[in-house]
């Protein structure tokens, strides 16, 4: 199924000069769920749980048969909003009048910074939801924080991606791509530029590897997929890092500065924006995003931009919204809290967003999955409700191709 909704980004309220510790009193706020369009056939609106975030504190509602819930007692302030769900392929079919070939459906919603306040009293917020497939291979582990060596300098030769095959059947991986979302700051294309310019059909990477597609690689249900740029024995460097000597794919130096192991498969480039004989180019604190797709047509026939309003210096690779399978936003986390403001992808590829809790990495913290629950073949259902804050943990102990500490 292709994603054919244009989702819009959850509207972030700067309240500048606002102080709510003197609020004497709570108010009641609700919720309204908003379905997803593709739900032509009827609607399920009560019993959904809706969450409320601020802080270390969260707050749960559950939906009326109006798809209304409502929150007693809160203080004023900003809070994080979102919903999540799973259909099954049956419920799929009789909610949207079409066949689907995959295991089911999730639905979710997020409204990253929303204001509650006394003026809100009685007019509920809308939260829109949108349908994600489940998806087979998803962006299981990005390590992208680097750490310190022995001497105390940063060292990130340990960074590292995982895949994981969450279907019931084994899947062939051989031609997939992985993209790595820009990093540059200021940020080349916000999400307004790309409304703007090109209408919300593209996601903006700055270098593109693919799996090699000359022959079937097979990864069997509950399988990895991992992915470095140096496929060695990094564990002698400190706790956090590992030896990645067993990778399945890694992305060459051509340059020599970055020890490769020539017993691994190379991860091939398909596209740079920089150095075409470049590593992977995962940011220490972020951003960092990553994305996964497919596509038979050729790369090089794809649209290339500079950076919004520029005619000239680094092009970036534009890929079709509806290619993208799976996405994590990786933003920067700062001494303010993390940078909401430089979401790169769009909701109903990710509608929340990863970060590590460090300001600047080198901390060796590895953003995983949650693991769901258990297959009935044994192997790990890891969490995918299409928005990374629900999905993800934080850790500097997990291993690769582990998700349970």
């Amino acid at each position: 199924m292709k994603k054919n909704i244009l989702a819009l980004l959850p509207t972030i309220l700067l309240v500048a000069c606002v102080d709510y510790q003197d609020v004497s009193h709570a108010i009641d706020a609700q919720v309204q769920l908003q379905m997803p369009a593709e739900f032509t056939q009827g609607h399920d609106y009560e019993g959904h749980d809706i969450v409320m975030t601020i802080g270390d504190k969260t707050l749960t509602a559950q939906t009326d048969a109006n798809g209304i819930a409502t929150f007693k007692a809160l203080i004023p302030d900003i809070y994080g909003i979102s919903t999540s769900w799973s259909i099954s392929k049956a419920q799929y079919e009789q909610l949207t009048g079409h066949v689907l070939t995959a295991n089911g459906c999730t639905v979710s919603g997020s409204l990253n910074e929303q204001l509650i306040s006394e003026a809100q009293q009685g007019k509920p917020i809308v939260l829109p939801t949108f349908l994600a497939i489940k998806r087979d291979i998803v962006i299981s582990k990005i390590a992208s924080a680097g750490s310190k060596d022995q001497n105390n300098r940063n060292y990130m030769a340990g960074k590292y991606l995982e895949l994981y095959n969450q279907a019931d059947e084994t899947v062939d991986a051989s031609g997939l791509y992985i993209g790595l979302l820009d990093s540059t700051n200021p940020q080349p294309f916000t999400l307004d530029n790309l409304h703007e310019v090109y209408n919300d059909a593209y996601v903006v990477v700055k270098q593109v590897f693919q799996i090699p597609a000359d022959k079937p690689y097979p990864v069997a249900p509950g399988g990895t997929i991992l992915i470095t740029n140096s496929a060695t024995d990094h564990s002698d460097i400190n706790a956090t890092e590992h030896d990645l000597s067993g990778a399945d794919f890694e992305a060459k130096d051509a340059t020599g500065k970055t020890v490769n192991n020539p017993a691994t498969p190379a991860l091939l480039t398909a596209f740079s924006s920089t150095n075409a004989n470049a590593t992977m180019n995962l940011v220490q604190g972020g951003p960092c995003g990553v994305i996964i797709f497919r596509t038979s047509e050729d790369l090089t026939d794809w649209k290339r931009d500079y950076a919004y309003g520029k005619t000239s210096g680094m092009m970036y690779l534009m890929v079709p919204r509806e290619l993208v399978l799976d996405g994590v936003d990786y933003l920067k986390n700062k001494a303010t809290g993390v940078d909401i403001s430089a979401k790169r992808l769009y909701t109903d590829i990710d509608a929340g967003y990863a970060h590590i809790e460090a300001t600047n990495g080198y901390t060796g913290e590895v953003v995983y999955r949650r693991t769901e629950s258990i297959a009935t073949d044994g192997h790990k259902i890891l969490m995918d409700t299409n928005n990374s804050l629900n999905d993800f943990k934080v850790s500097t102990t997990i291993k690769p191709r582990e998700y349970d500490e």
